[in-house]
């Protein structure tokens, strides 16, 4: 059987006698034998007259050769017309990840796979795959088409979402202390049991949806709505959000500038918790290849529904660095600070934190660990209690999304969360384990 490589860009030559062997044969009643060669030639000349469907089957037949160099040509060759052709850029992904997983040094696949991901609005993980692509190591001929794609990231599709649902075991929902007691300058209190830490399995759903209208060449108006809930069935710790933000995105060489407004509510037990109405600007900046710097500051005001002496301005800026590491790996550093005023000292606060990730493919598993530390520290002390609030509080967590399960563009991911809060303050002090484990939008 004749083997060819021609379309996967793994800058291999490849020889194309085997196209001459597929010629028009003579029609008969027996049933017609294609080496796979002849069946590349078939899908083809399927694809170039239009005739997809025809085109699909045979690259899809072509797919689930044992033979990987046989697979992979095809599962390119069909992502390509997916793409190119119907636009279907979700499908074309699938394949060009199952390719990657395959063979992560695929350069011009994982070039493929941004522009894919770029299509779908996705710009972040776009640019992550840039910057692993040059990470893994390209042809001097190739550069040229990296920077293609990175410049072009402005053509975007208009409009996208996407969607994570999940079972959340939880050791501590509420986030509260164990303690029975409360501690206060009159005396300690006992605590209600809703006051106090439950454990509980609920849903957690995480959403969010996009429109982009282009303005001028290089600014389009970004308008997206997000969306987060944990629902329990003890409702009175149903806690969840919505937020509508508007804004201008600006291009200019290899940065981007976006800003944006509008407001955020959040329902705590079913009843309002809070609405806020701010604004946000973000900067982001290549460092070369491998590495971009990623600046973000915001400002809103805050009406808290439960509490008029929490009502006041946030204040919160960041800076976080992401690097590639090899075509498989990477990893990144955000430092942050925010400031939090409110009518009363006791509730005004100051805080600043960091947060380290790494991230590594393991055959078709992504895996993902995090750590985080913060330092919150009140203005004054709250006249119920006989400290100032000061607290220091440690995250991590590991997660892996199985794309060998995937079904369509979903995958299944498993994530487990532990928390820490030292505080001053009982009624802030806890501990929380926590795990979901769910499915998400493999892109």
């Amino acid at each position: 059987m004749t083997k060819c490589f021609p379309g996967l860009a793994l800058f291999v030559a490849c020889a194309s006698a085997g196209a001459a062997a597929a010629q028009p044969t003579e029609v008969t009643d027996q049933p017609m034998t294609l080496n796979a060669a002849q069946l590349f030639d078939f899908g083809d000349r399927a694809r170039d007259t239009g005739d997809f469907d025809t085109a699909e089957k045979a690259y899809r037949a072509l797919a689930g050769d044992p033979d990987r160099v046989l697979r992979s040509e095809a599962r390119f060759r069909l992502a390509m017309m997916l793409a190119d052709k119907q636009r279907k850029y979700r499908e074309a992904a699938v394949l060009l990840r199952q390719i990657l997983d395959e063979e992560p040094k695929a350069g011009r696949v994982r070039l493929e796979l941004a522009r894919m991901r770029a299509m779908m609005g996705d710009i972040g993980a776009a640019e992550r795959e840039l910057r692993a692509a040059q990470a893994a190591g390209l042809p001097r001929d190739v550069e040229q088409l990296v920077r293609f794609y990175a410049n072009a990231l402005s053509s975007r599709k208009p409009f996208g979402g996407s969607l994570e649902f999940a079972l959340a075991p939880d050791s501590n929902i509420n986030r509260a202390t164990r303690s029975d007691t409360l501690g206060t300058v009159i005396g300690d209190f006992t605590l209600d049991e809703d006051a106090k830490a439950r454990s509980g399995v609920g849903a957690s759903l995480r959403g969010q949806t996009y429109l982009r209208m282009g303005i001028e060449r290089d600014t389009d108006l970004l308008v997206r709505l997000s969306g987060r809930g944990d629902f329990y069935r003890a409702s009175q710790f149903d806690d969840y959000a919505l937020s509508l933000q508007l804004g201008p995105q600006y291009t200019s060489g290899s940065d981007r500038i976006s800003i944006s407004a509008g407001p955020a509510w959040r329902w705590y037990g079913r009843d309002p918790f809070s609405f806020t109405i701010g604004a946000r600007a973000d900067w982001q900046h290549p460092m070369g290849r491998r590495t971009q710097l990623r600046v973000e500051g915001g400002i809103s005001h805050i009406d808290n529904r439960r509490n008029d002496l929490q009502d006041g301005e946030s204040y919160m800026l960041s800076a976080a660095i992401d690097r590639a590491f090899t075509a498989r790996s990477g990893g990144g550093l955000q430092i942050q600070a925010g400031r939090e005023d409110a009518r009363d000292p006791g509730y005004a606060t100051t805080l600043g934190g960091a947060n380290l990730y790494a991230f590594r493919e393991l055959g078709r598993t992504t895996a993902v660990l995090s750590l985080g530390y913060s330092h919150l520290e009140a203005d004054g002390r709250l006249f119920l209690y006989p400290r100032r609030r000061v607290e220091d509080r440690f995250t991590a967590s590991l997660a892996g999304t199985f794309r060998s399960l995937r079904v369509a563009s979903f995958a299944p991911f498993a994530r487990i969360y532990w928390e820490r809060n030292a505080s001053t303050i009982e009624l802030y002090d806890f501990k929380r384990i926590s795990a979901e484990f769910g499915i998400t939008s493999a892109f």
